[in-house]
């Protein structure tokens, strides 16, 4: 019997130790063992040097309902929302004539959304600041063809944040967009078309709803990053449109206040896993996630 069980170790129990074994322990290391860590700093106290004391305390988790803190959480929020609805509004058209496109260049086109990954989103936003700043080209350009007498401030605004959140994050809406409205099956808008329906009616009533996780899934895969991308609020935004994730830039940074951080940090976490949960409730697919 003890033959038996050691051989059906070896047959079973092994090959999935060696299989799994290396991943678990570099997720357990790279992942779970930060974010223990994490949490315990949230908990922790600083002394009048600054310096992290092991007196544990609920103190950070209270002031994150600081009147300040909760003004850059409504705004970071709202960037977000308005983030994810412009990539809804200009990936679904663009997803949709690329997935039923008959063109050769199909490919060509999907690779066009894909080569921004291949360049650091830093030095793409700085190329934002460059071309809109008073001394770049966009406003050289208008000054030169007399559109308008002086240069006109772009930068540090809302706005301007909100477009580079747009131009970093697209490509998070379109993928999943592309992926679900390719399998749109081609007979049911025909079937539509000969039942009577206009293709406005078509649209919202079949390809819409067929459509429906790659909206959830991109909206997801925009709306969360949108939370922490600090340096586009910082580089675009000037500090005045600050996004949660320059409170914790700050308090690990120039603050100096790593448990602040670290809780801001959780209570970003939390919603993140909420908003997938609430997502995977609805029934979209994990797969689309990544997860």
């Amino acid at each position: 019997m003890a033959g038996k069980s050691k051989h059906e170790f070896r047959a079973n129990t092994l090959p999935a130790i060696i299989t799994v074994g290396p991943v678990a322990l570099i997720m357990l290391l790279l992942v779970a063992a930060p974010l223990m860590y994490v949490g315990v700093m949230s908990f922790c106290s600083i002394d009048e040097y600054y310096n992290v004391t092991h007196d544990l305390t609920l103190g950070n988790y209270v002031r994150l309902a600081n009147t300040d803190y909760l003004k850059i959480y409504v705004q970071s929020l709202l960037i977000a929302f308005i983030t994810t609805i412009l990539c809804i509004l200009i990936g679904y058209p663009f997803s949709y004539i690329i997935a039923r496109s008959k063109s050769r260049f199909k490919r060509i086109f999907y690779m066009l959304v894909i080569i921004p990954f291949w360049t650091n989103s830093l030095i793409r936003i700085y190329g934002w600041r460059s071309f809109l700043g008073t001394n770049g080209w966009l406003n050289s350009s208008l000054v030169s063809l007399g559109i308008v007498s002086e240069p006109i401030d772009f930068l540090y605004k809302n706005g301007t944040t909100i477009l580079g959140m747009v131009y970093c994050l697209i490509p998070f809406m379109i993928l999943p967009l592309y992926t679900a409205i390719e399998k749109l099956d081609g007979t049911l808008l025909e079937a539509s078309a000969d039942l009577g329906a206009k293709p406005v009616s078509t649209f919202f009533t079949v390809i819409l709803p067929l459509t429906s996780s790659g909206i959830f899934s991109g909206s997801l895969m925009v709306f969360i990053p949108c939370l922490g991308y600090f340096f586009v609020a910082d580089i675009l935004g000037g500090g005045n449109s600050d996004v949660i994730g320059n409170l914790i830039e700050r308090q690990f940074q120039s603050g100096n206040n790593w448990p602040l951080g670290a809780a801001l940090s959780i209570i970003l976490i939390i919603v993140t896993l909420v908003l997938v949960k609430a997502y995977q409730k609805l029934g979209g697919d994990m797969d689309a996630l990544g997860v």
